[in-house]
């Protein structure tokens, strides 16, 4: 588990977001404790990766408020917040002549001068980060000639050289097979355990976000519905925020559960 302190390192308070004419997120407060890993979990179009947008600044609220360890977001220089928060996206690209020591490098650029950022790739923040993430054996590769898995683990070197207190990852498991799934979620939570890392995932796999996570928070129609450890994934509660009928076990060699969705309501006999 991580060091769970009492004042929340990033927190929402009575966020509303509106984009078009679509009510996107609804009076959301949500606080998010140092040194945890939380898990924001909800259907397609429930308003997840709006919360995260909003949480990192790449997204201002209507209404409400984002606050890092107390400071309002919206006094905060961009520079300042990518220093504290990153933020690796789920479908992150890059040019197709780069390689993975320069990707990352890139990441330095909140605490490097405009006119020193193409030459960052040599800093030792980028070899650390490098190594953290597991992506030192392939730093002189194109990004583009590795796999999905690989691929992630970079972004993750990328964000982890901006050298932040708090890492938000929009769907990291998207797109990959289950060993490259386990494989990430295996380093984020190292990430988290042994660095003291804040991290915040946006995540569809019920059972990996209750194996993985010390929290986990429910969106459903732009508002939040649950936020908990992940035991408050009981059966009656997925029903009502997925409409879906589900079957929880437990694991009988490490005591964690595991979440089996059985059929939709719809279909439930």
């Amino acid at each position: 588990m991580g060091n769970i302190m009492e004042t929340p390192i990033l927190s929402g308070s009575h966020l509303n977001v509106t984009l078009g004419n679509h009510k996107i997120l609804n009076d959301v407060s949500v606080s998010f404790q140092a040194g945890v890993m939380h898990a924001i979990l909800g259907p397609n179009g429930s308003g997840k990766t709006t919360l995260v947008r909003t949480l990192c600044g790449a997204l201002s609220p209507e209404s409400g408020s984002v606050k890092f360890d107390g400071t309002d977001l919206s006094t905060m220089s961009a520079s300042c917040i990518a220093r504290r928060i990153a933020i690796v996206w789920q479908s992150a690209t890059a040019p197709s002549d780069l390689t993975v020591r320069h990707l990352v490098g890139y990441g330095r650029y909140a605490h490097t001068p405009w006119w020193q950022i193409r030459d960052t790739s040599a800093d030792s923040h980028v070899e650390q980060a490098m190594e953290l993430a597991d992506v030192t054996c392939f730093a002189d590769r194109r990004v583009t000639t590795l796999s999905g898995g690989e691929r992630q683990k970079v972004w993750l070197a990328a964000a982890l050289a901006q050298e932040p207190t708090v890492l938000i990852l929009d769907e990291p498991t998207t797109y990959l097979d289950v060993t490259h799934q386990l494989r990430v979620l295996d380093l984020v939570r190292s990430l988290n355990q042994e660095q003291g890392i804040t991290v915040i995932a946006v995540m569809h796999d019920l059972t990996q976000a209750a194996r993985y996570c010390d929290r986990c928070a429910i969106l459903k129609n732009g508002q939040l519905t649950l936020e908990g450890p992940p035991d408050a994934l009981s059966a009656r509660a997925i029903e009502a925020n997925f409409d879906i009928e589900a079957w929880i076990t437990t694991d009988p060699q490490d005591k964690l559960p595991v979440i089996q969705p059985r059929r939709p309501l719809k279909e439930a006999r």
